[in-house]
């Protein structure tokens, strides 16, 4: 059995890394440089993100709460680039928003088969 956070870190925080990196250099004007700086990882490693050749997650873009999901990353940008946030506490927040919305309870069981432990599955509203 695969703990929920061997999933996150297979397929949440690409996905995160992605669209915030997308959203940082096209709509705030940061160098692919400056993006990989600041996730630590390489320039090349970016470039991957923004070609979508890393962090592609069909049960994420087509699944509810995307667009919820990619609001969060715009104001996590934002937030950023204006020194409120960095992107290590941003990209936790942005993880427990996908854990909360029911994202990461699809994730697993279109990934494992099986139905997620209650950890995974959002809390009653």
């Amino acid at each position: 059995m695969k703990i929920p956070c061997e999933l996150i870190v297979w397929y949440v925080l690409p996905t995160i890394r992605r669209e915030l990196a997308r959203e940082l250099v096209e709509f705030h004007s940061m160098t692919q440089a400056e993006v990989a700086r600041r996730f630590g990882v390489t320039d090349a490693a970016i470039s991957q993100y923004l070609k979508k050749k890393r962090g592609a997650n069909p049960e994420m873009e087509q699944g509810v709460g995307y667009e919820e999901f990619k609001e969060e990353i715009s104001r996590s940008a934002a937030l950023i680039m204006g020194g409120d946030a960095d992107i290590v506490s941003e990209t936790c927040r942005i993880c427990g928003v996908v854990k909360e919305s029911g994202m990461l309870s699809r994730i697993y069981e279109v990934q494992l088969g099986y139905r997620p432990p209650s950890c995974v599955c959002p809390k009653e509203r």
